[in-house]
């Protein structure tokens, strides 16, 4: 059977007719929905866990129960999973164990462009690179195939563009399951020195047969056409090349580590020139020169951002068709001018960040929705580094002197890494403020469920992590719990928090509005007489309070009511009370 699939799609399925039975996941774009959809196949054992460490070692521990076993996570979720990455390569496997690490170039969502290539080689296990989602089902089930036959670990890279671009799938039914079972072998699965130095000769050996199973497996093959030019690519790049030079005699990689020198260097003999079209880093051309190879790379091809097909026909120097001159007037046709990210109307976390620009702190950020504001009228985020590191961030500039900062995170970030970096304040005497935005899911990746908000990924009922009983539990006495819509609430609280000699927890809870549509009020209202005109609602941020001259009231400021939920939060703001709000709810 044929399916159109997305990349994530395609590796649940791959997983499931690859005979998986776990897997575990922390949600994080451009991977979230690899996990959602195995959570529909109920043969799969399937769970959020609260970090992607925590997901690699139940994935692994999976492994080692002797069942097929899949953890996913973006790229910066492997550095969190990179402490039992590393070891796992010593350990092996049972079960076949595959690590998806969706990698972003161009930063769509994320903070950095890391280039996860490098784990592979760093971490002495194979990477597998595919380049459409048919590649992405199959090169899932090889993976896991891979990884018994090699008693190894595989990575299997993707992209932004592999994850969410669809194409047709040819699926089939899942293999046989295997019979599970742990088989105690103390030298194998316990690392201490004695027994991690014999796993590491294991390790080294295990390369050189990756190295000569790289030379004969189908995942890397040579479509010899004109030999006047010649390419190595892989993953999303090789469609690229395709597209604007279909001429070209192409050597597809799909196991990116360890290389087929062989097969590279037989294939650098048979063409006039030789170029690598690579996205990020340059790790398969660094790699290929160091096997006294001429060729042509990243002077040619950017480092930074995404590759496309007008970047790859311009390194390749083939100049532009027809065709790509009217795509590209086209494009130019039909630009739109930019819009801003902003939090959504109504967003629970807003009245905390105007509060803590009126009261002029630092505020040490973190990584979610909350990010955006960053941006204007807010500008209420002075550091972003990655998950949990408000707290040891706002700790640091505590300890270097810097006067008025506070740390802000939320849920399911607080969950993910941010709880030792309260210990850490309350163990070393800091006085500082963690506010936890409470919004009862993970929302930026597209809400799903946390440890807190009393649901599994299944939809089960769970029980739901108590913040406030955790941080007592760890030794914070000052705990404030605040409605973040009631502005006075927040600021008495943020105060009170500041101002406490020890550690303080604000906690602002209200579930997101994307997940509690009953929340949702009437639409306030503008008296256009009343409004004076102060702009101080627009400072909000909110995309429903609009400025359009000429339009509205007189000042030109309205109130879009398609967008308005009715929070209220402009009207304690209001100076001359022309903003009221509807205390009934609207039915939706």
């Amino acid at each position: 059977m044929k399916k159109l699939l997305s990349g994530n799609e395609a590796i649940a399925r791959g997983a499931w007719e690859g005979g998986a039975r776990v897997a575990s996941a922390y949600p994080g774009t451009p991977s979230t929905e690899i996990m959602e959809k195995i959570a529909t196949y109920p043969e799969i054992y399937s769970e959020w866990a609260p970090n992607e460490k925590v997901a690699m070692e139940v994935a692994l521990g999976g492994s080692f129960g002797g069942v097929r076993a899949l953890v996913s996570m973006k790229h910066v979720g492997l550095n969190v999973a990179a402490d039992p990455l590393f070891t796992a390569a010593y350990t092996g496997v049972n079960g076949g164990l595959v690590i998806i690490t969706a990698d972003d170039p161009g930063m769509h969502s994320s903070q950095n462009e890391q280039d996860n290539r490098h784990y592979a080689r760093a971490a002495k296990v194979p990477m597998l690179d595919p380049s459409d989602s048919a590649e992405a089902r199959e090169f899932t089930m090889a993976a896991l195939d891979a990884s018994e036959n090699f008693d190894t670990p595989v990575l299997l890279r993707t992209t932004t563009r592999i994850s969410h671009g669809k194409s047709v799938v040819k699926t089939a039914e899942p293999l046989p399951l295997r019979q599970p079972g742990f088989q105690p072998n103390k030298a194998k699965y316990v690392m201490i020195p004695a027994y991690g130095k014999r796993r590491h000769l294991a390790v080294e050996e295990r390369l050189k047969r990756l190295a000569e199973f790289a030379e004969a497996t189908a995942l890397n093959r040579t479509e010899w056409a004109d030999t006047s030019i010649g390419i190595i690519t892989s993953g999303i790049a090789y469609q690229y090349v395709k597209e604007v030079a279909p001429h070209a005699s192409v050597l597809k990689l799909g196991l990116i580590w360890p290389l087929p020198a062989a097969m590279i260097k037989e294939f650098a003999a048979g063409v006039d020139r030789l170029y690598v079209v690579e996205e990020l880093d340059p790790f398969l051309e660094e790699q290929i020169k160091a096997l006294g190879i001429s060729l042509t790379g990243k002077e040619a091809f950017p480092v930074t951002g995404e590759l496309n097909p007008e970047l790859v026909r311009k390194g390749l120097r083939l100049g532009e068709t027809e065709t790509g001159s009217a795509e590209a007037e086209m494009v130019k046709a039909i630009d739109l001018p930019m819009r801003a990210p902003a939090m959504c109307s109504g967003c629970p976390h807003r009245g905390l960040f105007y509060t803590l620009k009126k009261l002029k702190l630092v505020v040490a950020g973190d990584i979610g929705c909350y990010t955006l504001a960053v941006g204007k009228p807010l500008e209420a985020i002075d550091t972003c580094v990655c998950m949990g590191a408000s707290i040891g961030g706002a700790m640091g500039m505590e300890r270097a002197g810097v006067e008025g900062v506070i740390s802000v995170l939320g849920d399911s970030t607080f969950i993910h890494s941010g709880i030792t970096g309260l210990i850490n304040m309350v163990y070393n005497g800091s006085h500082g403020t963690v506010v936890v935005l409470d919004n009862r899911i993970t929302a930026m990746t597209g809400r799903q469920q946390n440890a807190a908000s009393g649901k599994r990924i299944s939809g089960d009922e769970a029980p739901a992590l108590d913040i406030p009983q955790l941080c007592r539990a760890l030794g914070v006495n000052d705990i404030h719990v605040v409605d973040p819509y009631d502005l006075q609430a927040v600021e008495k609280a943020v105060r009170a928090a500041v101002d406490h000699p020890g550690v303080s927890v604000v906690i602002t809870r209200r579930p997101c509005l994307l997940i509690d549509k009953k929340a949702r009020r009437q639409p306030v209202r503008l008296d256009n007489e009343a409004c004076r005109g102060c702009g101080l609602c627009l400072k909000l941020g909110c995309p429903a309070i609009e400025k359009v001259p000429g339009e509205g009231c007189k000042t030109g400021i309205r109130i879009n009511e398609t967008l308005c939920i009715g929070c209220g939060l402009c009207n304690q703001i209001c100076p001359s009370r022309a903003i009221t709000v509807e205390r009934e709810e609207k039915r939706l």
